[in-house]
């Protein structure tokens, strides 16, 4: 049960976050959310804060699910490129819920060391999956500039497309501007 229980919690504080915000989320309202008492909120995570810290891995997790589950050792690096860009803007990443969450965790995360640790991971392992591929194709210092470039089209376009509270159109075609976006630095740095 306690694995049930803990995504019960999870998805409840995404809930929580999305309509309450993050400083109006509480133990009380992730809990009414969950069905469950609050002091199991306590039991598994020692409070609200560990709760939204397993929030946080659970959505960085996902992310790094998407990506992974596309891959194998045949895949080009290339066609890598594309995949990282479609994880970052795959359906999940496009819900209310989670993208009203994600915006109020980076917001947060420039006043709580523990979400702004889990923010530069996530930066950071974006910017090496990227540099990964693009070092297959380009010298290691372009590869590195394009991969820091690469990684802050994605945030952008992602960025934008959420505060314009766009459709899934609006995602489709940001995901396309990252890809020609990619390809272009691809043809203008190396292969």
């Amino acid at each position: 049960m306690e694995p049930v229980r803990r995504q019960q919690l999870i998805d409840a504080t995404i809930e929580s976050v999305a309509t309450k915000g993050l400083q109006g989320t509480t133990i009380n309202s992730i809990s009414k959310n969950a069905g469950l008492s609050s002091g199991i909120i306590s039991h598994y995570f020692g409070g609200k804060q560990g709760l939204i810290e397993a929030t946080v891995r659970y959505l960085l997790t996902s992310l790094k699910q998407g990506l992974i589950s596309k891959v194998n050792h045949q895949t080009t690096a290339i066609e890598r490129l594309m995949f990282i860009i479609e994880a970052n803007f795959a359906l999940v990443q496009q819900r209310n819920d989670t993208t009203r969450t994600w915006l109020s965790f980076w917001a947060q995360s420039m006043h709580d060391e523990e979400l702004h640790r889990l923010q530069n991971v996530n930066s950071k392992r974006l910017q090496s999956n990227l540099a990964f591929s693009f070092k297959q194709l380009m010298p290691i210092e372009q590869a590195n500039q394009a991969a820091e470039l690469s990684a802050a089209m994605i945030d952008g376009l992602w960025l934008r497309a959420v505060l314009s509270k766009s459709d899934n159109n609006q995602f489709k075609h940001s995901e396309k501007l990252a890809k020609s976006y990619v390809l272009s630095l691809i043809k203008q740095y190396g292969a």
